[in-house]
């Protein structure tokens, strides 16, 4: 049975290198994903702020096409579509009224119990051994800070994923690839999120501070498993230097692509040359130096 891919908006457009990363490394451990069929939007960011209801029945047509489609297990890479994806299928779950106006919205039954699952969960899934048996790259110059931000560990009591303070997955599976991971504070803290459009200045000063701890922290590299986070700590970086004279760049890799990278792939395959700041993956296999952007 082949897991079901809710690609969403962001992995077709601003976030294409979190898609080929992701599939290309799924094709090198030969495990199976399938694009859900006439996806649509999933609502995050914007349609639960301005119409519950809108919200519910954008995830809800999803969450229908899914079961339709046969697909016990759906992946939304996106923190944001997954977190939308499993709160409205617990609001769904636990009220007959709503569940019912919603089905009468999309004009299809949901029976809501598609699993779905995160990128961690995802390899998690996959298996620690079999990553292992791809690794062609030594990581171990790489000392990584694992960012979580708001939206996969939270609220858990609907995520059910690891600890919503301190989380640890994504550690362990950069440890299997064989990089380090720092200990640090901001791991779960917001980057500004959609504030990137409206209120770029609040994001500015979020991202910063996430990347100045990560870095007072020891890492060399941030690893996220967002599209928005990867935005606002990548991106606005060049934000960041007009504002602040004293910043220097951090790289920040989709954990498909560090994943990548350790199985050999290089930057353009993985699609990291498309980021703002530049990670130079050559150099540091060869020399034990820290990272230069």
């Amino acid at each position: 049975m082949q897991i079901g891919y809710y690609p969403g908006c962001s992995q077709t457009g601003t976030a294409k290198e979190y898609d080929k990363s992701l599939r290309l490394v799924m094709n090198k451990l030969s495990a199976g994903i399938l694009e859900l069929n006439d996806w649509s939007c999933c609502g995050a960011t914007s349609a639960h702020v301005t119409s519950h209801r809108l919200s519910l029945a954008l995830s809800g047509r999803n969450l229908a096409l899914a079961e339709k489609q046969g697909f016990k297990e759906m992946l939304a890479p996106c923190a944001a579509c997954y977190n939308r994806l499993l709160i409205s299928q617990h609001e769904l779950n636990n009220s007959p009224k709503v569940k019912a106006d919603i089905e009468e919205i999309v004009d299809c039954k949901i029976k809501g119990d598609t699993e779905i699952i995160n990128i961690i969960q995802l390899f998690q899934k996959i298996g620690k051994e079999k990553i292992s048996e791809n690794i062609k790259n030594d990581l171990s110059i790489l000392k990584a800070a694992c960012y979580y931000g708001c939206l996969l560990v939270r609220p858990h009591d609907i995520t059910h994923f690891d600890d919503a303070e301190e989380p640890v997955s994504m550690e362990e599976l950069v440890k299997t690839v064989g990089a380090e991971t720092v200990n640090w504070n901001f791991k779960t803290e917001c980057c500004g999120a959609a504030h990137s459009v409206a209120r770029k200045e609040i994001v500015v000063n979020l991202s910063k501070k996430i990347i100045e701890d990560a870095r007072t922290h020891g890492a060399n590299v941030i690893i996220v498993a967002c599209p928005m986070c990867h935005t606002n700590l990548d991106m606005r970086q060049r934000a960041m230097k007009r504002e602040y004279k004293d910043h220097s760049e951090m790289p920040v890799l989709y954990l498909p692509e560090l994943i990548g990278l350790a199985m050999g792939f290089d930057n353009k395959q993985l699609g990291i040359d498309l980021h703002t700041v530049k990670f130079k993956f050559p150099e540091l296999v060869k020399k034990s130096e820290e990272i230069t952007v």
